[in-house]
């Protein structure tokens, strides 16, 4: 038996004001599930080298990888304004999301949609997103005979409490997929972990990298965003799919296991 954890990683708005404005309509929420001892042994040594390769390293300050600041070039990513190092990063960081081992569970909500099927909401876009996700991390672990638990990036306050409280009853209930007693043998504690992008947590990071093409991905093939120029999300996507995202163990089928659209 293994020891797994899933960082989850959110892009989007998570209330229900604005739904019909694009930019705000909808919600993903991406899991990276990683082992703890490849994590522990394999990926952390290695992603923190990437960092040290390529960021000058401050004894009191950490670099930490955060998409939006590396896409606009900002703070100690002003480095990849030359091209070849730029490429050189990139080259680097997709051999590293090719080469660890995870997988990759992202749960996209499109809330215009789903205000208009359900007239009433019974949880927050964010915690039902959450429910989801976790729903399968849980039959991961149950399948695999292995536990683990979950950690998300702290949105502060009183929403981290409700989150919290939102899990544990998760916990303590199970859902209409999954009895109690499952969630209760696959997962090692009732406590949803909650840590501040300041405590330097890598699984956070790599969900940080991946969360933004994997929900741009699953809109595209949706849909529900058009198609623009290939980018460096696709070279992740193109990852992705092909090794990482979770699915179904017997038939390999991603949608409904390692992407999920809701409603």
């Amino acid at each position: 038996m293994s020891l797994y954890r899933v960082y989850i990683d959110e892009v989007g708005n998570h209330d229900m004001e604005h739904v019909e404005d694009p930019n705000q309509r909808f919600l993903a929420l991406t899991g990276v599930i990683l082992s703890s001892e490849h994590s522990i042994n394999i990926f952390q040594p290695e992603f923190n080298h990437i960092k040290t390769e390529f960021f000058q390293p401050d004894p009191d300050e950490h670099v930490i990888l955060h998409r939006k600041e590396i896409v606009r070039k900002l703070g100690p990513f002003k480095i990849l304004m030359n091209p070849e190092t730029l490429a050189r990063f990139n080259l680097r960081l997709l051999h590293g999301l090719e080469k660890w081992d995870y997988r990759v569970i992202t749960v996209v909500i499109d809330k215009k949609a789903h205000r208009e099927q359900y007239q009433v909401w019974r949880s927050y876009p964010y915690h039902y997103c959450l429910k989801v996700l976790v729903e399968r991390f849980v039959l991961f672990l149950h399948y695999g005979k292995h536990q683990g638990d979950t950690m998300v990036e702290s949105r502060g306050g009183d929403v981290d409490m409700q989150l919290k409280d939102s899990y544990a009853k998760l916990y303590k209930e199970g859902t209409e997929n999954i009895p109690p007693d499952r969630w209760q043998s696959c997962l090692t504690s009732k406590e949803l972990k909650v840590k501040p992008k300041s405590a330097n947590i890598a699984g956070l990071q790599l969900a940080d990298l991946i969360a933004y093409p994997s929900r741009r991905e699953i809109l595209h093939e949706k849909g529900l965003l058009e198609k623009d120029e290939r980018t460096f999300s696709d070279e992740i996507c193109k990852i992705l799919n092909t090794s990482k995202y979770h699915r179904h163990y017997q038939t390999g089928e991603i949608w409904g296991y390692g992407k999920k659209l809701l409603p």
